[in-house]
């Protein structure tokens, strides 16, 4: 007898595919799921199983230092390697066919709603060469900047704390792709150009700071000040707040003070309202242009001190902020 938190997780992962299936994000036995049962173990659905009516027996349980059991999966190394370099509790893979299709010509997810951008950002996408994940390790540089990856001519991953909430991504992109179709039956030229990083007009080589170093933030308020959309945008949705952002791990921290769009000051402490903290990797990707904050907060990369929802009526200013970031070089 099966019993505790390995009993439920079976069944997480039972309802997990049936979900899956009804979807039509999966067909046939194509696919699969796992889930940490502890530090050393995880669960994960047989190779040649429909994830759609999964038997008990078809999810096996699986040692990550010794893997031995002849119905492992062909993606296992991918899930095992997962397992060890994040702390992701869940990981679905599956093949949506618009997603498929989508990213079979596209190189880059048009992202037509609000919704979209908030909770899928980049989805960084893996070039793929064979039927089965042959190169794990260029799938874990791509998560290490989402929580959601796309296998191109493949499917997707998507690594989470539950099911639901990687299901729940995955169904984000579907309706994203389908947005992005529906659109161009509108207009031909919807997807003529996909969103792209914004282009610097310097003509200069630009300065490289250290991260989070005195220069490096003070480059980015500059930059703020000097940028016209972010002042109308300031006038038009009153942007006047304190906003801090703090390293993990270290006593760095920054408190923009925005009056109207317009940062009047700069402070070196995390004394605000709004406090958006991460180790230096999340930095570093969100400060490379990579990732999102409004999305690392979302997928659990960022903590955020404040309600997200009073930010979000400065999204728009707050995105070209971001935007800005990357103009900043760093070292």
């Amino acid at each position: 007898m099966i019993f505790g938190r390995e009993k439920e997780l079976r069944q997480q992962i039972a309802d997990t595919g049936r979900k899956l299936s009804n979807l039509h994000l999966v067909v046939a036995a194509a696919g699969n799921l796992s889930a940490r049962i502890d530090a050393e173990n995880i669960l994960i659905t047989a190779t040649a199983t429909s994830l759609g009516s999964l038997k008990d027996e078809e999810i096996i349980k699986v040692n990550l230092a010794h893997p031995e059991n002849k119905r492992l999966s062909t993606e296992f190394p991918l899930h095992k390697l997962i397992y060890q370099s994040f702390p992701a509790k869940t990981v679905i893979h599956c093949h949506p066919p618009l997603t498929n299709g989508y990213f079979a010509v596209y190189p880059a997810l048009k992202n037509f709603t609000f919704e979209g951008k908030l909770y899928l950002g980049e989805v960084p996408v893996v070039a793929q060469e064979t039927p089965a994940i042959t190169k794990p390790e260029l799938v874990i540089e791509a998560l290490k900047t989402n929580n959601l990856a796309v296998i191109k001519n493949h499917g997707v991953v998507a690594m989470t704390d539950d099911f639901g909430k990687g299901l729940g991504l995955i169904e984000t992109l579907e309706e994203a792709v389908k947005i992005a179709a529906v659109a161009r039956l509108f207009d031909k030229a919807a997807l003529d150009e996909l969103d792209q990083a914004l282009k610097t007009d310097l003509e200069r080589k630009p300065e490289i700071y250290p991260m989070f170093s005195k220069g490096h933030i003070q480059a980015i308020v500059d930059l703020v000040n000097k940028d016209e959309f972010i002042a109308k945008k300031g006038q038009e949705l009153d942007l006047t707040l304190q906003y801090a952002i703090q390293l993990d791990g270290s006593d760095a921290a920054y408190k923009f003070i925005f009056e109207k769009g317009r940062i009047v000051r700069l402070e070196f402490d995390a004394n605000a309202p709004f406090v958006a903290s991460a180790p230096a990797a999340v930095w570093e990707t969100v400060f490379l242009g990579k990732l999102d904050p409004f999305v690392a907060v979302t997928q659990g990369k960022m903590k955020l001190q404040g309600n997200l929802g009073q930010l979000a009526k400065w999204y728009v200013p707050f995105s070209r902020l971001f935007e800005l970031f990357r103009q900043v070089k760093i070292k």
